[in-house]
């Protein structure tokens, strides 16, 4: 990782990410979007993990964009921006939006500052787990900006627009109770790391493959046609029949733990 601005545990099929610059509120640079990338990407063709937890260390999960630090070479702005093809996510973006092409569910364990890319990442995740006093924001309107990092994919289908137009508009701050009340947080604790782990080893109960399959199904169909959803419900469903994973998720559910067999690795979805 560059400058380990990321670090990456991975213990039981769990891999738990950590944003690792405490010591400047965890805000995004250059170095940090690299990082984050290069996670994204190395995590996704692991096949061997089940979840994904994200947090950051020390008092707060991300408080936003380093502008300083960025605008520190005019060509970081660019190299952000930038898009080969207009349709695909950029470097902003993908730090968000990877999280979603990951075929396994994503937590993200929020406390403390949670404001402007900070929230964009949390909102490429599957869940988010808040402290009930952390402070969340669509901050980019406070400089001049819109929210540019991916965000917006996953607001459409969490909040309804005129809510989600008052908070990029205003760049107002909430808490994670307040967030709860506005579908943006998925569950309230004084523990999110910790809940965030209980979550994740519950889900290591699951067979791989139909928690993948139920992750694109959902991703792809919950805004659409309904005959390519009543499609993919029918083409996943016989991938996962074809599926080792799938005989082994039978025969664990009628055996006492003892004699459970371990899953193997998911296929490719």
């Amino acid at each position: 990782m560059t400058k380990q601005r990321v670090t990456v545990e991975i213990i039981n099929h769990i891999a738990n990410v950590r944003l690792n610059r405490a010591d400047k509120l965890n805000a995004l640079d250059m170095p940090m979007f690299i990082a984050l990338e290069h996670t994204i990407k190395t995590l996704r063709k692991n096949r061997d993990i089940r979840a994904v937890i994200v947090s950051g260390n020390g008092d707060n999960f991300c408080s936003g964009l380093d502008v300083k630090a960025i605008m520190k070479s005019p060509m970081s702005m660019l190299k952000l921006l930038f898009k080969a093809r207009p349709w695909r996510a950029n470097l902003a973006q993908v730090v968000s939006t990877g999280w979603q092409e990951m075929p396994v569910p994503v937590i993200c364990a929020v406390h403390g500052r949670c404001w402007g890319g900070g929230l964009q990442i949390a909102l490429g995740a599957d869940f988010r787990f808040a402290t009930p006093d952390s402070s969340l924001s669509i901050m980019e309107g406070k400089w001049g900006l819109i929210p540019d990092m991916g965000g917006t994919i996953a607001l459409r289908d969490l909040m309804t627009i005129d809510q989600a137009k008052k908070l990029a508009m205003s760049a107002e701050t909430f808490t994670g109770q307040q967030g709860l009340a506005l579908n943006l947080v998925t569950q309230v604790t004084a523990t999110p790391l910790a809940e965030a782990q209980a979550f994740a080893e519950s889900l290591l109960k699951q067979s791989p493959d139909a928690l993948a399959a139920t992750k694109k199904l959902y991703n792809k169909s919950w805004r659409g046609s309904q005959g390519w959803a009543l499609f993919r419900e029918s083409y996943y469903q016989i991938r996962i029949l074809m599926g080792k994973n799938l005989h082994r998720k039978i025969y664990n559910q009628s055996q006492d733990a003892a004699q459970h067999k371990a899953f193997l690795p998911r296929k490719k979805w």
